[in-house]
This record gives C-alpha cells, structure tokens and sequence, in this order.
C-alpha cells in the first residue's frame, strides 16, 4: 500500500433485499477524511450502506474504494484497517472491560503481550474508562458501553471507522462526551457517523450527505448548506387548525408543537406575505428542505408534503 490520503469513494451502489425493498439506489459519495455524517431518517439506507463499507454485506451494483483498496473485492485488506461500531453493539455482561478489550485486541492480531497491555491501556484512556477497567459491563451505563464499542473499533489504529447510530438512547451529557471523543478521532482516518439526530452531524461533521429511501438527496458541507439557506426560511406561529391552509399556500418544511401552538418553517425565495418573519436558518431546516424537495438534487420534484415533527 502507497502512502496516499485514505478518501473512500463510493460509485453507483444499489442494494435491493430479497423482500424487494430497494434499501440503496444508484448511491454515490467522495467522503475524505476527517468526520462525515450520513443523515437521515429509520429505513432510509444508512445502516445497509454502513454494512456494506464494513464488508458484511455485498452491493448489487457499484464501486467502492478506500484510497486503493477495493473494498467489495478486498474484504480482508478492509477488514484490517477497519472500525465498525454497529447499532446494536452488544456486550458481554460478566466480562471486564479490560478482560475483553484485550480479547479483542487478540482477534485483531495484536498478539505481542507487552504491547496489548500498553494499547488496551492507551484505549480505555483515551475513551475515559481506564478508571472503570475491572468494572463488569453488564454494570456499565449506556454511554459507557458506546464508549467501550469505540475502544473496541479503534483498535488497530483503523484508517476507515463506522459508527451507526451511536447517540440514539444516550442521555444529553453522555451524548456530548461520545460525540467530543468521535470529534478527536476524525483527523487522520474517515470517520462516518450515521444517524437521523441533525444536532450530531451540525456539531461535529465538516462533511455530510443526506439520504432518503435508498438515495442521497444532498451532499453539502453543513455550513455551506446553511448559509445557502439564508434568506428562504421563513417562519409564523400559527394554530393547528390553520395549518392545511397553510400547506395549500406555501412549502411547508416543518410543523413543530411550542407551548400549544403550532411553529410552521416554509422555504421561499421570496417574503411569503401575511406573518411570516424571516428565520436565521439551522441544519434542521437544510434537512427538512432537502427531504421535502426544496434544497439539493431533489428540487426538480413536484412539492412534498411538510413533514409534522
């Protein structure tokens, strides 16, 4: 292997189940390194695409290459370098964190004993649980055990880490502690961070697509996409009552409850008349406008129904 910048470049991958659900179609990415997240909601895509780069399922169709490396065609070569922390990441309750990270450590090759020791070490550290080590991670709370699935995908030194949806069932500190421990990891490796929570990607990813029923509706740096915004968001608080007359008149992108009444967000180029003030846009209204066709490849499409959180 050359010493090349380690980008993953994802070409025209298609993936339909045996059922006939088209879970990806036509999907491709250049993702670079650094903090990558993949937005979108349950049954969009984004657990099969993370299971196909870790290697554990084929595309029907399509290319993927991390830097030179092959990945449909070079499983193994991937396998070496990759960290994968699943959806579900289950853990053995009576073991210690300890014990089985350095199990772990085992099964990814590390056999020298002295080193082992010193990278479990450095691992349980780095991801605040070396105070922890002897305790039985049946005892461990949520966001331990996510932190432990990252020790356990960090080991090896991975150039290519999955991390599915991490923060779903974390409390709001334990949330903020795993995604600061994900945001030191993105320098030198690609880091893709799949989720449907729009706060996880707005805080820590400079690159990000989204996804919507097997296709990516928006490839964007967070940002930018915002500040693309600026100027066609425009918001009024309404009542519920109101609202199907609203739908007829303007793109609704969001509709959120507040104190009983209704939060509408519409997306137009122009003042859209009575009420409406201008809002400073988020990525919550970059996600809404690409999934209801406003913002992104998508534009094209006739106007989607406003989504209701």
């Amino acid at each position: 292997m050359g010493n090349h910048p380690l980008g993953l470049v994802i070409r025209n991958v298609s993936k339909r189940y045996a059922n006939g659900v088209q879970a990806l179609n036509n999907v491709s990415l250049d993702i670079p390194p650094g903090m990558y997240g993949l937005l979108g909601p349950n049954g969009a895509g984004k657990s099969t695409l993370m299971r196909t780069l870790a290697t554990l399922q084929e595309p029907d169709e399509g290319q993927i290459f991390l830097g030179d490396i092959d990945v449909v065609n070079q499983k193994e070569a991937v396998r070496q370098t990759l960290g994968y922390l699943p959806q579900e990441f289950g853990v053995y309750p009576k073991a210690s964190a300890e014990e089985l990270l350095d199990y772990f450590a085992v099964l990814k090759g590390i056999t020298n004993r002295a080193l082992r020791r010193a990278t479990t070490e450095a691992l349980l550290k780095q991801t605040n649980l070396w105070d922890k080590r002897k305790q039985k991670l049946g005892g461990y709370s949520g966001g331990m055990r996510q932190r432990f699935g990252v020790a356990v995908a960090l080991l090896g030194n991975p150039s290519l880490l999955i991390v599915d949806e991490p923060t779903a069932g974390l409390d709001p500190a334990e949330r903020v502690r795993f995604l600061n421990l994900l945001s030191e990891l993105g320098e030198n490796s690609v880091v893709i961070l799949s989720t449907h929570i729009v706060e996880d990607v707005s805080e820590l990813c400079t690159n990000m697509a989204i996804i919507n029923q097997g296709q990516i509706l928006l490839e964007a740096q967070p940002l930018e996409a915002v500040a693309a915004l600026k100027g066609h968001i425009w918001r009024k608080l309404t009542d519920k009552l109101t609202l199907p007359a609203l739908e007829q008149e303007h793109r609704i992108i969001s509709a959120k409850l507040l104190s009983g009444r209704t939060l509408v967000h519409v997306y137009s180029p122009e003042m859209p008349g009575n009420g409406f003030e201008l809002a400073e846009p988020d990525l919550e209204d970059v996600y809404f406008s690409a999934m209801t066709g406003c913002f992104g490849v998508a534009s094209e499409q006739p106007k989607a129904e406003g989504i209701l959180l």
